[in-house]
């Protein structure tokens, strides 16, 4: 299974090594197809419902700031209506589903405040009707719900710093090493934003996580058909990548460089905003705005039910080393170098370069940049996001300043700066 009963998803360390052993690949046919969910009850007692045309096996945990109940089950094909989960009733105020690894889904819900699960099940399917997976809820002071959290879970024992996992290399991560080492090309890094259990934005029926898989993807082609560079992907289909694996995968391979791709959206309250934006790391925000976003991209891992607290941050120490300044220097000619190569294909924005503290961007001996593409929420900006002409044009911008600054990159490496 894809976690233990008494420790589920919160130990992102297991979750991380179930994620490096090979996966059997199944045809899409043959995964359990989710058709319908809903919720039922009120306040004190709420049940959620997943019809399924199989019965599944479900591991449950419940995970405190933000209160949360987080389902995990075998790999499920959700063809759930638009808008599934957005709404919440009783205990549960909203909830969201997808893959988070080969072979495993999961499902997160929200909840109101401290619950715990009376009860969960599932029924097989009988009389005309499908099988189902129902979880109860009832709601308990919270008190009583950190009581019966493990205690590496309890918010109160949780260390401010924990340790980081002892290092593991997968077998494919060796053969992927030896293969750069004979190969000799630089190494660049694609990393399309979200995927899986998480959708990122969304707006006019399509989601960030898929319009930014088809920008990467369609990046990762034009850079190797030029034969310059070898491309790594941090995901090629919609699964769910933490994010301090984006950023180890860019350090296992000694990337040359790092291009997170996004697509951002404002909240209807703070108006309208439109072109693409180019982030940098640092330890302050630029601008609001900015921050804002930073602090959505970095809840990334607890929106998939992963526990933040116990994601071991390994660079802490180091921000302040000369080879962290360095890089931030080399980011930051990049972004500039990006800045003027895109602004003469594609619309920018207003204030087309920004920086803000991005969890993604902390890899200290990366040149690291986060792209927004454009805002989802502008009408303009996503007919252009959904083009294939205006993509191929951004491509085309993107693999430019790639190209000139990694060729400049080795031109004078070995030599002061």
């Amino acid at each position: 299974m894809l976690c233990t009963a008494a420790l589920p998803c919160a130990d992102s360390s297991r979750l991380i090594a179930a994620e490096s052993q090979p996966q059997p690949v199944v045809a899409a046919a043959n995964f359990p197809v989710a058709s319908a969910a809903r919720l039922a009850g009120d306040g004190k007692q709420t049940r959620f419902i997943l019809d399924l045309d199989r019965t599944v096996t479900p591991r449950t945990a419940t995970l405190a700031d933000p209160f949360r109940v987080v389902v995990d089950v075998p790999q499920v094909n959700f063809q759930l209506p638009a808008g599934t989960g957005s709404g919440g009733r009783g205990l549960i105020k909203a909830f969201r589903y997808g893959l988070v690894m080969p072979g495993g889904s999961r499902i997160v819900l929200d909840l109101t405040g401290p619950a715990k699960i009376a009860n969960s099940y599932v029924v097989e399917a009988a009389n005309g009707q499908p099988a189902r997976l129902v979880l109860e809820l009832e709601e308990i002071e919270r008190a009583a719900f950190v009581a019966s959290l493990p205690p590496e879970n309890r918010p109160e024992l949780r260390p401010a710093i924990a340790e980081a996992p002892p290092a593991t290399v997968p077998a494919k991560a060796t053969a992927d090493a030896a293969q750069q080492k004979a190969d000799g090309r630089p190494v660049v890094v694609i990393d399309p934003g979200h995927g899986g259990i998480d959708n990122g934005t969304q707006s006019g029926g399509e989601s960030e996580k898929n319009l930014v898989l088809a920008f990467g993807l369609a990046l990762r082609d034009k850079l190797e058909k030029a034969g310059k560079y070898r491309v790594v992907m941090t995901r090629d289909d919609d699964t769910f990548i933490p994010l301090n694996d984006r950023t180890k995968i860019a350090r296992n391979h000694k990337a040359a460089l790092f291009v997170s791709i996004h697509a951002d959206a404002l909240p209807r309250a703070e108006g309208d905003a439109q072109g693409a934006t180019i982030y940098t790391l640092s330890d302050k925000a630029s601008d609001a705005e900015a921050q804002r976003l930073a602090d959505a991209e970095n809840r990334a891992d607890a929106i998939a039910g992963f526990n933040l607290a116990e994601e071991p941050n390994d660079v802490a120490d180091i921000l302040i080393d000369l080879t962290q300044r360095e890089t931030r220097t080399f980011s930051n000619r990049f972004a500039r170098l990006l800045m003027g190569e895109m602004k003469a294909t594609v619309r920018m924005h207003k204030h087309p370069l920004k920086s803000a503290g991005f969890r993604v961007l902390k890899a200290p001996d990366v040149p690291s940049v986060l792209v927004e593409i454009g805002y989802v929420s502008n009408k303009g900006d996503l007919e252009h996001l959904v083009s294939e002409g205006w993509r191929s044009r951004a491509v085309g911008s993107m693999a430019q300043a790639i190209d000139g600054f990694l060729t400049k990159r080795m031109a004078t490496a070995g030599t002061p700066n």
